[in-house]
């Protein structure tokens, strides 16, 4: 069954929440993630779609599983 493509703007929403919720800023979480600010930035405003290994550099700086990020995903689905 084909469902369509994952809303960037749900995946970025999920990502910023994640991050807020630890009280980390983007310039701390893109410096311990080794991504550039405006990259995640424009992840989060959903300009951009991470890759699989961006979201695990993201999920490993948030400290968080990537599947706890993949379940704040579908919770919005």
């Amino acid at each position: 069954m084909y469902v369509g493509e994952l809303d960037p703007k749900t995946v970025g929403a999920a990502i910023a929440d994640i991050r807020s919720k630890k009280g980390v800023s983007q310039e701390v979480l893109s410096g311990l993630a080794g991504i550039g600010r405006t990259h995640l930035s424009a992840i989060e405003r959903g300009q951009r779609k991470p890759t699989l290994e961006t979201l695990y550099k993201l999920a490993c700086a948030l400290d968080v599983k990537m599947s706890e990020i993949v379940i704040e995903i579908e919770k919005r689905l």
